[in-house]
């Protein structure tokens, strides 16, 4: 596989740069945007792909971001690799943000009912006496963070396919260039070999007939 590292990384080395990426996290991003804008296909269906997984991401549904990402980039004829690429904005680091925030929007699309219900400690007694209790109190708390998911998910998907689809666009826009650059200066070179070719082909022949 190409990249891949040749020494066999420990679980806590990957656990530790999961949290914290080794290379940095300017680097990684950079990374990651280099293996977006290298995806094969349209500017539309990697930018609705990448946003659908950044989409999910805000969503309390951890454990199931790739299948809701793909479920999404389906819907929006986005590519499926790039889904799973946009799920990398749920992180450690992110997560807490999200769900914070998706909380306070749901509490007020509710209209601040929930504040009024605590939030249950975990208890394997309560939970085995009254399992049925214990979970709808547990879920009166994730409710909101569901709720406030929604709003945020939309915004989240417009942004990013917004921000993708420009910058890809400009990305390939520029590499086109070059691209073209490089192939006028290469067929310049060609042209010139050929003419320089020609000329000393010229002046052995009008040396050996002299």
């Amino acid at each position: 596989m190409l990249f891949k590292s040749r020494t066999r990384k420990s679980f806590w080395r990957r656990v530790a740069d999961f949290f914290w990426p080794r290379t940095g996290i300017a680097r990684s991003s950079k990374y990651i945007w280099h293996r977006v804008a290298r995806l094969p296909g349209t500017p539309h269906s990697i930018a609705a792909g990448f946003a659908s997984g950044a989409a999910v991401s805000f969503t309390p549904f951890l454990g199931f971001h790739f299948l809701l990402a793909f479920g999404v980039a389906w819907a929006t004829r986005g590519n499926l690799l790039a889904s799973a690429i946009g799920t990398a904005v749920g992180n450690p680091w992110t997560f807490p943000l999200f769900f914070a925030m998706n909380a306070e929007i749901g509490i007020w699309i509710l209209g601040g009912v929930v504040n009024e219900i605590p939030m249950p400690t975990w208890s394997w007694g309560a939970f085995m006496d009254a399992p049925l209790d214990y979970a709808s109190a547990l879920f009166s708390r994730i409710f909101p963070i569901i709720i406030g998911g929604i709003p945020s998910s939309i915004i989240a998907w417009i942004i990013f396919y917004a921000v993708i689809k420009t910058f890809l666009v400009k990305y390939r826009s520029r590499r086109a260039l070059r691209r073209k650059a490089r192939s006028e200066r290469l067929a310049a070179a060609v042209a010139s070999m050929e003419r320089q070719s020609e000329i000393l082909a010229k002046a052995t022949y009008d040396e050996t007939n002299s």
